[in-house]
């Protein structure tokens, strides 16, 4: 693209609030009637007696669909056949980032409307023009870039804050990143998600998500903790779904997320979440950077209020293999990645070298 070519892209409504899943329809109506909902299992009965009725006593037709926990290819394939074999025109994805992303995907590739509802606030994904595409080992295979972002994002307050508080937390781990990713990128000129360049508007919302984090997510997490809603849970969603979201798309990614997909490889970190890894992954960016003791601190800090893991070890390294963490690095350097938008070179031995400090760093603040 263009180094003139600048872009601010969100979806086209994000609606917040409660009891949303059971007015589905209200929201849904003027994109379609006859709705195909790729639905994580656990909320599954739940969201077919309340999105379903909703639908259904409007005159419209509904057809669930369970997600198969991992955004393939694959994956996708089986949702499209599904979905045309239904008769659908819209698409709906109810659950997490990986379902949500499924959902994107099939209804791109189908050419149909789709609402995102999110069940827990642990990524950015509900909002982003973006599907992040994994192998069937769980390993990262590819960004899939999609020409817009969901038409609707539905944020019920409620069923996020009931979630297991883990991923409320990951989720504030991954936005965390969010400024950070964007400054580098800005300061690059490198690509943001839509492939276009990064505004001053688009680092302003990336510093927004990151002070609104600063002001509220360690209030909001121990009221998450408690299962209660509260005014600083309200403005950390906004944070970690809405301004994360459109703060990473339009300001752009860097060296944190490169380094998580890279640790997508290892085997021992499989069950930590997305936003645990970008977390770590944006320590070994400040490390990269040589960033100020002060703001390196004020990130740790945060990361330790919100019991974010903070060492591999808390991630679930038991013992740290050289070869693997090399390889991490080389796959984080990966030409199709967003460590180039990093704004100096960086190699895999700059990376290597920055995860064993960020480690020992990270070592030196625990309790």
């Amino acid at each position: 693209m263009t180094e003139l070519v600048k872009s601010i892209t969100s979806p086209s409504k994000f609606i917040s609030g409660r009891h949303l899943l059971s007015k589905m329809n209200d929201y849904i109506k003027n994109y379609g009637d006859h709705a195909y909902i790729i639905c994580d299992e656990f909320i599954l009965d739940r969201a077919t007696k309340e999105a379903g009725s909703s639908i259904e006593s409007a005159g419209g037709k509904v057809k669930f669909e369970k997600f198969n926990y991992e955004c393939t290819k694959e994956e996708i394939e089986h949702h499209r056949e599904l979905a045309r074999t239904s008769g659908c025109n819209i698409i709906v994805g109810i659950g997490g980032g990986k379902t949500l992303d499924t959902a994107k995907a099939t209804a791109y590739y189908e050419k149909l409307p789709v609402v995102i509802f999110p069940t827990i606030a642990s990524t950015d994904a509900p909002c982003t023009a973006l599907a992040v595409i994994y192998k069937k080992d769980g390993s990262f295979d590819e960004y899939l870039f999609l020409p817009k972002n969901p038409d609707i994002v539905l944020a019920d307050i409620e069923i996020l804050a009931a979630a297991p508080s883990r991923f409320f937390a990951a989720g504030i781990g991954d936005a965390l990143a969010t400024y950070f990713e964007a400054r580098a990128c800005y300061q690059s000129n490198g690509d943001n998600l839509a492939l276009m360049k990064p505004s001053a508007t688009g680092l302003g919302l990336a510093r927004l998500c990151y002070d609104t984090l600063l002001d509220n997510a360690v209030n909001a997490k121990k009221a998450v903790d408690h299962k209660v809603v509260t005014k600083a849970v309200e403005n950390t969603i906004d944070a970690t779904i809405y301004l994360s979201g459109v703060g990473a798309e339009s300001g752009g990614l860097a060296a944190a997320h490169a380094i998580h997909n890279g640790m997508t490889a290892v085997h021992s970190l499989h069950k930590a979440q997305h936003g645990e890894k970008v977390t770590f992954g944006l320590l070994v960016q400040l490390v990269l950077e040589n960033a100020p003791k002060e703001e390196l601190e004020t990130v740790i800090k945060l990361i330790k209020d919100v019991q974010l893991p903070l060492t591999l070890e808390d991630l679930g390294v038991n013992k740290f293999v050289e070869a693997e963490w090399r390889q991490v690095a080389e796959l984080s350097c990966a030409a199709n990645d967003t460590m180039i938008n990093m704004p100096f070179p960086v190699s895999p031995d700059d990376v290597y070298n920055a995860i064993v400090a960020a480690n020992a760093i990270a070592e030196s603040y625990k309790d």
